[in-house]
């Protein structure tokens, strides 16, 4: 094995593991409300109608992720789906995590957890997102993703702020990650 491919392995194997006392879980509709609260609450992220949420867990749960308390309340999650055009591409659509579990990685095991299930199911080799400048908390948790999975991150602007209505927005930069290993690869 060449040095190369004992970090690359190294990098598959140090995958997150989610948190004690908590596991993952496709979302179904009863945790759209859930999700809505996660999404409002982080103060970060921008907010959709509930009704969105709602549909996502019905048309999108399989391309999405949950994390469950011990009482089976979602307290995170991972809202993603398959771009039509690129179905070998996963869009991540927005990561939240309630703030009593910040801290725990919570974020990177959702991430994790969810690429390796539509890897594994989908054949997605690429992971897409978009990040405005300022937010220095996502721009970590996608760089160490592709640290991790040993993938490479292409970035250019995709919507300009002067794209949205308000025309305060801050521009949406195009993350492009891959390629992702195939689940028979990885150590």
């Amino acid at each position: 094995m060449t040095a190369a491919q004992a970090d690359l392995a190294r990098a598959h194997s140090e995958f997150l593991e989610i948190p004690e006392g908590l596991e993952l879980d496709t979302p179904g509709v009863e945790d759209g409300a859930a999700i809505w609260r996660i999404a409002r609450d982080s103060k970060a992220l921008d907010l959709n109608s509930s009704y969105s949420y709602l549909l996502w867990c019905r048309d999108f749960a399989s391309t999405s992720v949950v994390a469950r308390s011990d009482g089976g309340e979602p307290v995170g999650f991972v809202t993603g789906y398959i771009r039509p055009e690129r179905p070998q591409t996963l869009v991540v659509w927005q990561v939240a995590v309630d703030d009593a579990c910040r801290g725990r990685g919570l974020a990177g095991a959702l991430l994790d957890g969810l690429t390796a299930r539509v890897t594994a199911e989908s054949g997605v080799r690429r992971v897409e997102t978009t990040i405005t400048p300022d937010n220095a908390a996502s721009n970590r948790l996608f760089t160490s993703f592709a640290e991790r999975h040993g993938a490479t991150v292409e970035r250019e602007v995709l919507f300009d702020g002067q794209m949205f209505p308000e025309g305060t927005h801050e521009p949406e930069v195009l993350y492009r990650i891959g390629p992702l290993a195939p689940p028979a690869e990885r150590p």
